[in-house]
């Protein structure tokens, strides 16, 4: 093997490249050497000594042009975690700052947590936070992130699918909001590759396929364009550029339009040295060729929030084929490509605060800390940064011209509160452009929004069923939590009492259930309990999955005699009252949902059973099998058609008993003096079991068919049949379900 030592020739001629001193050369050189030798006889998941993957980390941070510090801490970012350095050795060594990046990216370590969700989600809010403290974290993730998407090969499928659904949720939007937009197309086009490898691979032949096709094309636009810039005397580079592969497929899915209808697959890039001459290469460009009308985007004018500026124009180009041409300049080129990476570096050294004053073009990411003060659960701050800042963006305007930017979908109420909470509160009306709007109006890009307020706060409960922002809404309930405290414990009290019967939920007061509920629900008291569901912060559903039974000398009785009644049956449904619906009569194995009742605890169906179609959302429990191999037996009913044959229900009852199965009842029918059809009443374990019989049953030769009876219309009943050679048979009065 070669010796890994020369890894680092290639890194020192990158560094060389952009100039940098033979000193810092040789401090990111001791932060390589100190690596590897910490790393040695570690390999990753693809057989590679593991000091490969840092040292690629640090071309990818090369190539945004970090800092010192940076650079050391991509060699160093996976110390802390995979080997017995200690915080206070990696200070002495490389300094605080250096420590404090390396921290910024370590996951968490011997914390215990109740699931691996969130785990990850307080791994993303630590990731969060440090980043908003010193944005080069980020970077740092990122560069970490993106070679193992280049690396993600040697990974199993399933953890493939995990990482790259985790990417284009969190670290793509996040390079986007950066605007690092080279990273972002390659961790999109990677994740998509491993979520809808179909997708990905016939995209890329059909991008191949019209290549040459669409390579002509664009070198005669850049010819006549290099043209006309030559003769007015303007300094320009003109080149071609593909769209990448995420963002092929994400505009054929949103537009509902085939590859081939796709006019903008290639890009034509003019960079130029000022702004004005951006202005007058588009009046050339237009002169010459017939722009398409909607498609003119001055980004320039309105630059995107993350800092992107160009001219966005599309025209009928050479051979009648409609193009898309960037007008920039050099720096906008380089924000463009750099993002949040290149405005860093014009900054002083040291600022690498999201609060500092140069920084509010990133003022998003003092969001980042305000979140995390509102909620202390992580995936719900996980949840509100990624449907809040990396959400696609709507810009609109203060009557003053500040830019409010917000999720897709805001209302002039998720403006009001992201201008200040008072001014949310307050909110009575709004104007947009001038005129007076319902305060549930979506926003468009470029709206200028003038919120019309009163003295007094007076927010309304209702706003929460169109407001988008985490922010609005939070701030909405935390008001009711405060405010009208007695209305809202009178409401929650109503719905309980309306759902569970009065008789049902005095049994619960007089037994102290709802402070039982309340403390495992983390509210101090009952009353607590009945404000939040008032105000609107917890729900019906949720409160009774806590309560347990307030049971009865007879309904003890009744209690113990129930058939699969066992509170060690069904995980959801511990301490409460429950029955197996008879219209559909589940099995272990199958998808169940639990379904809350007015007096009679709750019933449980299976998933796909026809009585849930109305049933409201509010009623139903998620709940599932405990274990599918249960000592208790549970009943159901077949149906099998077969041939008529003296005997044959003999053989039929000896099979099933075979089965270790229990025959409840037995029902005989003759069709026409041909077929003849045999119900039987059966009692077993679990689903395996009936699927053992059913396939046994249609190994004989007189049966056609053998399925399940009582099952919902929606859904095809279980059978099999020769006919069909083992595919479900849908009934003729069948139609699926929207």
């Amino acid at each position: 093997m070669e010796d890994q030592s020369k890894l680092f020739d290639d890194i020192k001629v990158l560094l060389e490249e952009q100039h940098r001193s033979p000193e810092e050369i040789e401090e990111i050189r001791s932060a390589f050497d100190f690596a590897k030798n910490m790393h040695q006889g570690q390999y990753r998941v693809s057989e590679e000594p593991y000091i490969i993957h840092p040292v690629e980390v640090v071309k990818i941070l090369i190539y945004l042009r970090v800092d010192k510090d940076t650079l050391m801490a991509g060699f160093l970012h996976d110390i802390l975690e995979d080997t017995d350095t200690t915080p206070e050795e990696l200070k002495e060594k490389f300094g605080e700052d250096v420590l404090t990046l390396v921290q910024g990216v370590t996951k968490l370590g011997k914390l215990e947590f109740k699931s691996t969700e969130e785990r990850q989600a307080e791994n993303f809010r630590r990731m969060f936070i440090a980043m908003a403290n010193d944005v080069r974290v980020i970077f740092l993730k990122l560069a970490d992130r993106l070679h193992n998407m280049r690396t993600l090969n040697y990974m199993a499928p399933v953890k493939q699918k995990r990482i790259a659904q985790e990417t284009l949720d969190i670290f793509a939007p996040l390079a986007n909001r950066l605007g690092l937009g080279k990273i972002k197309a390659e961790l999109e086009d990677l994740s998509l590759r491993y979520l809808m490898p179909e997708k990905y691979f016939e995209i890329a032949q059909l991008v191949s396929q019209k290549k040459t096709e669409r390579e002509d094309t664009v070198n005669l636009l850049i010819e006549q364009i290099s043209q006309d810039v030559k003769k007015s005397g303007i300094k320009a580079t003109i080149t071609g550029r593909a769209k990448h592969y995420y963002s092929i497929y994400n505009k054929m899915k949103r537009l509902n339009i085939a590859f081939h209808d796709l006019y903008d697959i290639t890009a034509v890039r003019v960079i130029v040295d000022t702004e004005k001459e951006c202005y007058e290469v588009l009046g050339l460009i237009h002169s010459r060729f017939k722009p398409i009308p909607g498609r003119f985007k001055d980004y320039i004018a309105m630059p995107k929030g993350n800092m992107y500026q160009s001219l966005h124009t599309s025209v009928i180009g050479p051979r009648q084929k409609p193009l898309e041409v960037q007008i920039r300049t050099w720096k906008m080129h380089e924000i463009a490509e750099y993002g949040i990476a290149a405005h860093w570096r014009y900054k002083e050294k040291g600022s690498t605060k999201a609060d500092s004053a140069s920084d509010i073009k990133f003022s998003w990411m003092k969001k980042l800390v305000e979140y995390n003060k509102d909620t202390t659960n992580a995936e719900d701050y996980v949840n509100s940064v990624k449907l809040d800042i990396f959400s696609d963006q709507v810009f609109a305007f203060t009557p003053n011209g500040d830019v409010i930017d917000l999720p897709v979908d805001a209302t002039p109420v998720d403006f009001a509160y992201r201008i200040h909470t008072d001014v949310g509160h307050k909110t009575t009306g709004a104007l947009i452009n001038g005129r007076i709007a319902q305060l549930d109006t979506k926003l468009k890009n470029g709206d200028i929004v003038e919120i019309l307020t009163s003295k007094i706060a007076a927010p309304r409960l209702d706003w929460l069923n169109f407001v988008v922002t985490k922010q609005a809404s939070s701030r909405i309930r935390q008001w009711y939590k405060k405010n009208k405290r007695e209305d809202h414990i009178e409401i929650g009290k109503a719905n309980l009492e309306k759902e569970l019967t009065k008789n049902v939920f005095d049994e619960y007061v007089k037994n102290g259930e709802f402070n039982k509920a309340a403390k495992a629900m983390n509210y101090t008291c009952a009353d607590d309990l009945f404000a939040a569901l008032g105000y609107g912060e917890t729900t019906i559903n949720k409160i009774i999955n806590k309560l347990s039974k307030p049971v009865k000398q007879e309904e003890q009785i009744f209690t113990s005699h129930k058939k699969g009644s066992s509170d060690k049956d069904i995980i959801g449904l511990e301490g409460m009252l429950y029955s197996f619906a008879r219209c559909c009569s589940p099995i272990p194995g199958e998808p169940i949902v639990g379904v809350v009742t007015r007096s009679k605890g709750v019933t449980v169906h299976r998933l796909d059973c026809k009585t849930l179609e109305d049933m409201p959302p509010e009623r139903l429990l998620d709940i599932h099998w405990a274990n599918e191999n249960t000592n208790r037996t549970y009943s159901t009913s077949i149906r099998i058609e077969t041939a008529e044959k003296q005997g044959l229900l003999k053989d039929i009852i000896a099979m099933v008993s075979d089965n270790n199965t229990n025959i409840n009842f037995a029902n005989v029918k003759s069709k026409n003096n041909k077929l003849g059809i045999i119900e039987l009443g059966i009692e077993l374990d679990n689903i395996n079991t009936l699927k053992k019989i059913m396939t046994g049953l249609q190994s004989m030769p007189e049966v056609y068919s053998v399925k399940r009876i009582q099952t919902s219309f929606n859904q095809a009943p279980q059978q099999f049949s020769k006919k069909n050679s083992g595919q479900k048979k849908h009934p003729k009065k069948a139609k699926p379900k929207n």
